[in-house]
């Protein structure tokens, strides 16, 4: 165990639980699915990436799951899914792993602007900004513009965070298909992923209560 509250590695050890057994999930439904297009076996990669990357971020101690990598590689997974839908109808339902994984990128990215200082516990505010190498007249603005930017992450993690409940409860809560009556595209893929509802479900479940906690 860590040295953090043990009611939140708790709940880490519950998440990292839930995303392995989803990275587990689309493993056993790529090998089941060896006839999969091009784009359907690169989205089943990135799922089990992203899956297997959520279940180790709260144990890892920075790298390789945070940082400016990650950030590309998960912002580049985002852009797969919204780019690459041939119909509107698709588009839709792509749009829920888009926002997870641009919500991964925005989880494992390095905070602009921060400043490693080693000072004191007891130093002053004017001793920090001194020891910082900033000019006192600019702390104000600097710390204004800080509380913008804070603000700005806040708003982003709650969008992210509400959107992403919404699908959770949406995926969590819709009727199985019926495995022998599709006739449709949309109802002969799902019949033949069962459990694909319930493993989005989760995963989006799982991703916003990782916005919520502390990383």
């Amino acid at each position: 165990m860590s040295d953090r509250m043990p009611a939140l590695d708790a709940v880490h050890g519950m998440l990292t639980l839930l995303f392995a057994v989803v990275a587990l999930h689309v493993l056993w439904h790529a090998v089941r699915s060896p006839g999969a297009g091009r784009r359907a076996r690169v989205d089943l990669v990135l799922h089990c990436a992203m899956a297997a990357a959520m279940a180790a971020m709260p144990w890892s101690p920075g790298l390789p799951l945070t940082g400016r990598a990650a950030t590309v590689f998960f912002t580049a997974a985002a852009l797969w899914f919204l780019l690459t839908p041939h119909r509107a109808a698709v588009f839709a339902d792509r749009l829920t792993p888009a926002v997870g994984m641009a919500a991964m990128a925005w989880m494992s990215r390095t905070p602009s602007g921060a400043v490693s200082v080693s000072v004191s516990a007891s130093a002053s505010p004017q001793e920090t900004v001194a020891a910082a190498g900033i000019p006192a007249a600019h702390h104000t603005v600097a710390h204004g513009h800080a509380d913008d930017a804070s603000t700005a992450a806040t708003l982003v993690t709650v969008v992210l965070t509400v959107y992403l409940l919404g699908c959770a409860l949406r995926s969590l809560t819709r009727p199985m298909p019926a495995l022998r009556a599709a006739t449709d595209p949309a109802h002969r893929a799902a019949a033949t992923d069962p459990y694909g509802y319930v493993r989005d479900g989760a995963m989006a479940l799982g991703t916003a209560v990782m916005l919520l906690l502390p990383h």
